[in-house]
């Protein structure tokens, strides 16, 4: 009796990968054993990077809520400090945009907290 090898799932996992490498330069893009290393590479980098990119975005907005502070008169971690104080609940995210886009309303927070 002849070996059974299930040719359609073999054909369908390889597709699968060159599909995922689709765009990759060189052999990477369509030489299925070096696509596959590629695509695997690749899949590791964009799981460690999508926990790196939270890391990214509140060390962007620390910046940005030191930044604005300092022109307030005060730095980040008194500020943050006083609004633990005071009670108010709001986050890094919320307080950088609003330092960006809202600077008068940014200030007036500013004050809240520190009198």
């Amino acid at each position: 009796m002849p070996r059974a090898t299930n040719k359609v799932a073999s054909r369908k996992r390889r597709k699968k990968i060159l599909k995922q490498a689709k765009g990759y330069w060189g052999a990477r893009g369509n030489v299925y054993t070096i696509a596959k290393n590629a695509v695997e590479k690749g899949l590791v980098h964009a799981y460690r990077d999508r926990k790196l990119k939270k890391r990214t975005f509140r060390q962007l907005w620390i910046v940005r809520i030191n930044a604005a502070a300092r022109a307030n008169g005060t730095t980040y971690s008194s500020l943050i400090h006083a609004l633990n104080d005071k009670g108010v609940v709001i986050n890094r995210k919320v307080l950088a945009s609003l330092a960006v886009e809202n600077p008068d309303a940014f200030s007036e927070l500013v004050k809240f907290a520190t009198n």
